[in-house]
């Protein structure tokens, strides 16, 4: 086997981590960090090392679909027929309708040389600002907080700043969960430095709260009160530098006057947090010689996002602290090129080279270096807008490209409402398996990570050149030639006989016709092209034309890209959240990440390995809760917003305050019937668009649904998929996951009211080949319960549990060890339920605790009962010595059995 090495970058998260690739040139068969890359040197996190693990064929689109009509089904076509009646149909849209008929939906997971081709596809060809981006749900508010801040959207940090701060203040961000390789380098900081200051804000006690030297539990939605409150203090205590807010900033008058009424005692009340907590908190921000605040979505998806934003960077302004190592306000983004998008003016309001849509001398600038006679000066719409108006009729046509609105969409009822009324939906998708792909008319195959090349930007402002490894599968093509395709064929409707605009062959081109158009912007990256990329590495922007080297921090001057070269201070007063608590909807919802899934789980979800943390959608309450409602963990309940419902189980969970509840936001309809986002809420932060997912009011309401069924399957995960999903639409509860690593296969937790037709029953038998050959049964009929085990050469392929699922953990573990004993088929052949010698279902050693290593966490624990420390645990089972992100799970298992000791007071 011809074995070879490509470096390319991982393609999860805005980290942006180097991975070396170890392929035969036809299937990708490895996976490493790159030691060279700058990002990472060679680490990788729990997804980045099991990518090789996530191209299942069955799940990818590999050739091009057509839908003749609504209510018919696509039938496979070919490239040419697909994209003539794609140009087809928007050229007759806007010749009816105009160009704001139609619009382009698209994600921070394209490449930068496919975004600049949509870009000009839209606003210099089809002459609409109807282009928007996933991003707008991840990193929109940050935008508009630098802009507002400092002059323009430029995170000024490195990520050595990490290791050089004397105080990090992490803000909204599971940044252990969210951004573990940034997260493994500040704790290898921390314990090099202890004398480190790590403040936490999150009303959760997450992972990353392990690291805290102050954890600031605050009540959601609070984060304005809480920095003006610290503001106040810095103000009253003299922590401030006034010399550089004299020489380099202009607003604080104002600022100072709206501040003077958040007291400690107001703040304190707000927020949810002691007086105490905030004093200490404003004395390491201001007394600490580099004060660096990194944030994620807990801050941006917001109805006050903007704000919030602006709020924390003024802590920086007033103490001074950016534009040296150590310090600055640093956004960590949430998809491996959220930048790259903002660069090219992926946002519905931006023109490439961080230019304005509004500004009509920036379209003219645009619009003559594009060789056309102008761009459309009518406002884009933003991507709540965007769904509205696709539901109302005025969106005829809508192209959406490597996202999921159909998951990651708030309000998902009326997205997917939008969807099915919206007359020709095109979804240009590597995964035929996300719940978007359901309502496209034309499905159209898109290449995807380690078949594809192009550049991408990570959080820091580094390039990096995205290499191709293997030949795309099937009909698969590259995004950037695909929309190039389509346009060459839209211009022969739209501009008949002229010169095409899209004259581009390979990615490279296309990236050098782009970066002319930063050419003396505030991120000139005239000097970098593929080329140099692979001949010096990943570079950080800005990088003129004749320079060395990128630029690792930005501001060291202390002049910003501004009219008048000073930072802003902005004054936004504190506004509570759209949903507060009320009678009827008393818990607010928070929504956040899991450790070993991202997004809308269209790659993570076909790895098995990444469920073994957690396989299954579940409510996290604290305990307070669980007894108020009278409820037990593991009980189902039904979540209710204002917008809609789903079943879930519950769990405690004392890291969530009463009054509160956590769901992961990963599960779409496809895992989860339903899904979470049926009930998070389209209300958007006024200058950013950015919605609250992170912030609903929900109330729980107890379900009775004594009829359950477990189901178990080998094989064919993605075929299993496909034809039992649709079968479990008529049970009331259906959450499906997959399991086992060597021998992967489909899991199905299901619950009813009432036992369902017979008939379903023998259907899903028959999907699950338990209908005939060596399977052991036992039915009561009078119960409505049955049990049936396919055992084939001594091992059990295939379970099915239904009236009740007692023992389903006790057989997942059978399965997994590979066993048929008489134990089991004794119980399978008498009326017994519960499994034998166990008085309930739950067994400690199912969850893996380290996806790595594959450590469960019953090996954890017994480690511990044997006396080992973390660093023995390390040694003897493995746990914790690659991404590390296991490690604050194990030292709280260590902690909990810990002897207490003694306080005296």
């Amino acid at each position: 086997m011809n074995h070879q090495i490509t470096a390319s970058t991982c393609c999860y998260c805005g980290v942006g981590c180097g991975v070396l690739i170890e392929h035969d040139g036809e299937r990708i068969l490895g996976v490493s960090g790159d030691p060279a890359h700058p990002a990472n040197f060679g680490k990788l996190c729990s997804k980045g090392s099991t990518l090789h693990l996530t191209g299942d064929p069955a799940a990818r689109a590999l050739y091009p679909e057509l839908r003749l009509g609504k209510g018919l089904a696509r039938s496979r076509t070919d490239w040419d027929t697909a994209l003539d009646h794609a140009a087809s149909v928007f050229a007759e849209t806007i010749a009816e309708h105009g160009p704001d008929s139609v619009a382009f939906y698209i994600s921070g997971q394209l490449l930068t040389e496919d975004y600049y081709s949509f870009n000009k596809l839209a606003r210099a060809l089809v002459r609409t600002n109807n282009i928007d981006s996933n991003s707008r749900l991840c990193m929109s508010s940050a935008v508009v907080g630098y802009k507002r801040s400092l002059g323009a959207d430029a995170p000024p940090c490195n990520y050595e700043d990490l290791e050089l701060s004397d105080c990090v203040m992490i803000v909204g961000s599971n940044m252990a969960y969210a951004h573990p390789i940034l997260f493994r380098r500040l704790e290898e900081a921390k314990s090099r430095r202890p004398q480190m200051k790590v403040i936490v804000i999150d009303p959760r006690r997450t992972d990353t709260c392990d690291l805290a030297d102050l954890h600031l539990a605050i009540l959601p939605g609070t984060d304005v009160a809480l920095f003006h409150g610290i503001l106040h203090l810095l103000l009253w205590e003299d922590w401030v530098d006034r010399d550089f807010i004299k020489a380099h900033t202009q607003g604080l008058p104002e600022l100072k006057s709206l501040v003077r009424d958040y007291t400690p005692q107001m703040v304190s009340q707000l927020c949810g947090i002691s007086i105490e907590q905030l004093h200490q908190c404003a004395e390491w921000v201001g007394t600490s010689p580099s004060f660096l605040s990194l944030w994620c979505m807990g801050l941006n998806q917001s109805t006050a996002g903007s704000a919030k934003n602006s709020a924390l960077i003024n802590l920086h302004l007033a103490t001074g602290q950016i534009g040296r190592p150590g310090a600055g306000p640093f956004s960590l983004t949430g998809q491996p090129n959220a930048m790259g998008g903002r660069e090219t003016g992926s946002l519905s309001n931006l023109l490439p080279g961080h230019r304005e849509a509004g500004n009509a001398e920036h379209r003219a600038q645009v619009a003559a270096y594009w060789g056309v006679d102008q761009l459309p000066e009518q406002t884009g719409l933003t991507a709540i807008e965007l769904f509205e108006q696709v539901r109302s009729g005025k969106i005829k046509a809508l192209w959406i490209a490597c996202t999921n609105p159909a998951q990651s969409m708030p309000d998902q009822s009326a997205v997917r409402a939008a969807l099915q009324a919206c007359p020709f939906v095109v979804l240009q998708e590597a995964f035929r398996t996300t719940e978007t792909a359901a309502f496209a008319d034309l499905l159209l195959p898109a290449a995807s990570w380690g078949e594809k090349e192009g550049t991408v930007t990570n959080s820091e402002r580094r390039i990096s050149h995205v290499r191709q490894a293997i030949v795309a599968p099937g009909e698969t093509r590259s995004d950037w030639a695909i929309t190039v395709d389509f346009a060459q064929r839209l211009e022969k409707h739209l501009r008949p006989g002229q010169d095409s605009l899209f004259a581009f062959d390979t990615p490279s081109q296309i990236f050098d016709e782009y970066k002319q158009l930063t050419r003396g912007r505030d991120l000139d990256l005239s000097g970098i092209s593929h080329a140099l990329i692979d001949r010096l590495g990943p570079q950080q922007w800005p990088f003129p034309e004749g320079a060395s080297e990128g630029t690792a921090r930005l501001y060291l001057d202390g002049i910003f890209p501004t009219a008048n070269g000073r930072a802003q201070f902005v004054a936004d007063p504190y506004r509570a959240a759209k949903e507060q608590r009320d009678a009827r909807f008393p818990l607010t919802l928070i929504t956040g990440r899991l450790r070993d899934q991202w997004h809308g789980m269209s790659r993570t979800g076909t790895a098995a390995q990444l469920f073994g943390h957690v396989s299954e959608a579940v409510l996290s309450l604290h305990p307070d809760e669980l007894r108020r409602h009278r409820l037990q963990p593991g009980d189902l309940i039904s979540l209710k917003s204002r917008r809609g419902a789903v079943i879930v189980p519950v769990d405690s969970d004392d890291s969530v305050r009463p009054g509160q509840a956590f769901l992961p936001m990963h599960w779409g309809d496809r895992f989860l019937k339903g899904g979470v986002n049926t009930l998070t809420q389209p209300a958007f932060d006024p200058l950013s668009k950015q919605p609250e997912l992170k912030h609903s009011g929900v109330r729980l309401e107890p379900v009775h649904l004594p009829w359950q069924l477990f189901a178990l399957i080998e094989g064919n995960v993605q075929q299993h998929f496909e034809t039992l999903r649709p079968l479990c639409e008529a049970f009331s509860y259906t959450s499906l996951s997959i399991a086992g690593r060597e021998r992967p296969a489909l899991l199905i937790r299901a619950a009813s009211a009432v036992a369902p037709d017979p008939q379903l029953l023998r259907e899903i038998d028959r999907c699950l080949a338990l209908n005939d050959g060596p399977v052991l049964a036992y039915d009561d009929p009078r119960r409505s319960i049955g049990k049936r085990v396919r055992i084939e050469n001594g091992r059990i392929t295939a379970i099915r549990l239904a009236g009740e699922t007692l023992a389903r953990h006790w057989l997942q573990n059978l399965w997994l060890e590979g066993r048929a004993d008489e134990q089991l088929r004794r119980w399978l052949l008498a009326p017994l339920s519960a499994p034998p010698g166990q008085a309930n279902a739950s067994t400690v050693g199912s969850k893996t605790l380290c996806n790595c290593m594959n450590v469960s966490q019953g090996a954890v624990c017994a480690g511990i009962g044997r006396g080992l420390d973390l660093q023995g645990l390390k040694q003897e089972l493995g746990c914790g010595t690659q991404c590390g992100s296991c490690v604050p799970e194990i030292k709280r298992l260590l902690a909990a059995t810990a002897q207490p000791v003694a306080v005296v007071s």
